[in-house]
């Protein structure tokens, strides 16, 4: 009888293993990103591809809050209930949701511009507990000063969305920009996307250029943007080369959101491999290859500006008669 005994145990012994190694194998990641636009998209489907590299067969549940925050709370509770091995922050609102709500695993935020102005860590220099992630701080100065190079701008257009803290901090570093450099800042704030034509509007008749920085509201309606810009001759500068290749900016500069995706799955694969959160610093995409330079020759054209041969040069995407040429 002790033998028999014996033998059930070591049989249900393998069994529990087994299945312990293939949770382990197969670590269920849930995935929240604040609203659906190009660089999100990319971004999120980057984390993917980066974590399979070494989990390929992790299970994602992948979440859309359309720009609700009631939306994202909810999906961090989901995430809670689920347990899942890890939740990924797209954007700072979501992120924020799941570091409020998931205690009991680990919290990677990506795409977050200042994670310690938006009370997500102490430091940068340090995770928290079960805290940590990649920051998309984009050069706020250079950009401005990019545009400047094209047209000469007195005054400058800003839309940013009031309840984003990576859109207020952006916004925060443009007006300062713009003061150091005696350019007027004309600014509006949005609290959703529906607001965004009308914010435009308001502004269009007052300003010599528009800066967008990164903002998941305006980005998710940039169309709003760009038709109200195109209509009064607006140039555009954008910190998103990815939605710029299917708007009508002049101009964008900024980070390649898939390529910051697959760093952040590899990020996610640390955690999983059994590094703890709380020793990773944050980390910022400051490769060249991490940023893209998009110009529109066409909108160029449109709005009577030559782009200088240097600036051209330096382009990862050129957009001319219609077609998107990738250097």
């Amino acid at each position: 009888m002790k033998k028999y005994l014996s033998v059930i145990m070591s049989v249900a012994a393998v069994f529990f293993l087994s299945n312990l190694s293939l949770a382990n194998d197969a670590p269920l990641i849930g995935i929240s990103k604040i609203v659906a636009h190009p660089a999100l998209d990319a971004l999120e489907q980057g984390v993917q591809d980066g974590l399979k590299l070494s989990f390929p067969n992790a299970k994602f549940d992948l979440q859309n809050a359309n720009g609700e925050i009631s939306t994202a709370s909810s999906i961090a509770q989901k995430f809670k209930a689920e347990k899942v091995a890890i939740a990924v922050g797209i954007a700072t609102p979501t992120a924020q949701a799941l570091v409020n709500t998931v205690k009991d695993s680990p919290v990677i935020y990506c795409a977050v511009t200042d994670p310690v102005g938006a009370g997500l860590i102490g430091s940068t220099t340090t995770g928290e507990k079960n805290i940590t992630g990649i920051s998309d701080m984009t050069p706020v100065k250079e950009q401005i000063e990019l545009l400047t190079r094209i047209k000469e701008i007195k005054t400058l257009g800003h839309i940013y969305s009031s309840s984003e803290a990576n859109a207020v901090s952006l916004a925060a570093i443009a007006r300062q920009v713009c003061k150091d450099k005696g350019i007027e800042f004309v600014e509006a704030t949005i609290t959703n996307s529906a607001e965004v034509k009308q914010a435009v509007q308001a502004i269009a008749g007052r300003v010599d250029g528009i800066y967008l920085s990164n903002d998941n509201t305006v980005f998710s309606a940039l169309g709003a943007v760009t038709s109200v810009a195109r209509k009064h001759k607006i140039p555009i500068m954008s910190a998103d080369p990815s939605s710029a290749q299917t708007h009508e900016i002049l101009i964008a500069w900024g980070f390649d959101y898939y390529k910051m995706g697959v760093a952040t799955g590899k990020l996610v694969s640390r955690v999983l491999k059994g590094e703890k959160p709380e020793t990773i610093p944050t980390i910022f995409m400051t490769e060249p290859g991490d940023v893209d330079l998009l110009i529109n020759l066409d909108q160029a054209k449109f709005l009577g500006l030559t782009i200088p041969d240097d600036i051209i040069a330096k382009a990862n995407t050129i957009i001319k008669d219609g077609k998107v040429t990738h250097n």
